[in-house]
């Protein structure tokens, strides 16, 4: 038995949060949840979205599933979000993007991963202002870029993905994404068995939306991997299918991409598709593959039944439905 720590979050979250708890149950899932909440409903209390007991609670687990947290904008807590991911050395953004059977979209050959360095960059969060003028700080280090290189081509390796493509600036910012891609070029040259090319972010940002299947797996630094896994995610039909892990060397946080959705909270139409796709990493992390293996074949039967969709996929369904349709799949 496994003991993850489950936090709800903001918004939507406690609603697909609790379809992850029951399709778990049907799974049989080996897994016991530790639920500490997070977030905007515990700030008046602890005068913090991120109470200590949460931090606790990971370190003790090492495994958490979590909800979207509600970051403010332009002012108050900085990103729970950055914050965790920074406290736990969660240097690499895991986020799989890949086509759905039965989804009405644009592309359906899509089939890639985007490996986002997830500490340094300008989610430093460094920043000043003298007078009219405001500058942030945008940190690059060799040691941080060589470690999400190797991660992006040992997972390249050990998922038998052919190419790596690692975009950049460094026409522009010549210093700091220059750092960057000779600490990749290096990590390249030792697995001379997968193609390595690079990208300037905005040609690849074009590329991607013109021809998403020459793409396998894709390194980047913060800021360019966070936007590119957000187009990637619109090419197969929204955020709303677009998961994401978080790991580090002994820990690892896994979330959907989309945020807490405040406006379509306690509706009933959530779509909790992200959030179960994470889980799905969560049980691959964790070896119980076949599980996934069960959960995911489950979610691709469900996207073919538009009627059980939720109205972000294009159907007249709700929360119900599409949890009720994946444990139909699943006995």
């Amino acid at each position: 038995m496994y003991t993850v720590t489950l936090i709800p979050g903001d918004g939507i979250g406690p609603e697909i949060t609790s379809v992850v708890v029951e399709i778990f149950e049907h799974l049989k899932a080996p897994i016991s949840w530790d639920l500490v909440e997070a977030g905007e409903k515990v700030i008046e209390k602890y005068g913090t979205p991120l109470p200590d007991y949460v931090i606790d609670s990971i370190r003790k687990n090492k495994v958490a599933l979590k909800g979207p947290i509600t970051t403010p904008i332009g002012k108050g807590f900085r990103s729970v979000n950055v914050t965790l991911r920074e406290r736990f050395n969660l240097y690499a953004n895991l986020r799989p993007v890949k086509s759905l059977e039965g989804l009405n979209t644009k592309y359906n050959n899509v089939d890639l991963v985007v490996v986002r360095e997830n500490t340094e960059c300008l989610y430093k969060g460094i920043e000043y202002k003298i007078d009219d003028t405001a500058c942030a700080v945008r940190v690059i280090t060799k040691s941080a870029s060589e470690k999400i290189a190797y991660f992006a081509f040992n997972y390249a390796k050990e998922n038998k993905r052919k190419k790596v493509t690692a975009v950049h600036k460094a026409n522009i910012l010549k210093i700091t994404d220059g750092l960057f891609l000779e600490a990749i070029r290096k990590v390249a040259n030792e697995y001379p068995e997968i193609e390595y090319e690079e990208k300037i972010i905005d040609n690849m940002s074009m590329q991607l939306v013109l021809n998403p299947e020459k793409f396998d797996v894709v390194v980047a630094p913060n800021l360019y991997g966070d936007i590119l896994s957000d187009l990637a995610a619109g090419l197969i039909g929204g955020l709303g299918l677009a998961p994401a892990a978080n790991i580090g060397e002994d820990t690892a946080i896994f979330e959907a991409v989309h945020g807490s959705a405040p406006d379509i909270a306690n509706k009933g139409i959530a779509n909790p598709i992200a959030l179960l796709s994470s889980s799905i990493m969560l049980l691959d992390y964790l070896k119980l593959n076949e599980l996934a293996k069960k959960l995911e074949n489950a979610i691709s039967s469900t996207v073919k039944d538009i009627d059980s969709l939720t109205p972000d996929l294009g159907g007249k369904g709700n929360i119900e439905s599409i949890k009720n349709k994946i444990i139909s799949f699943l006995n």
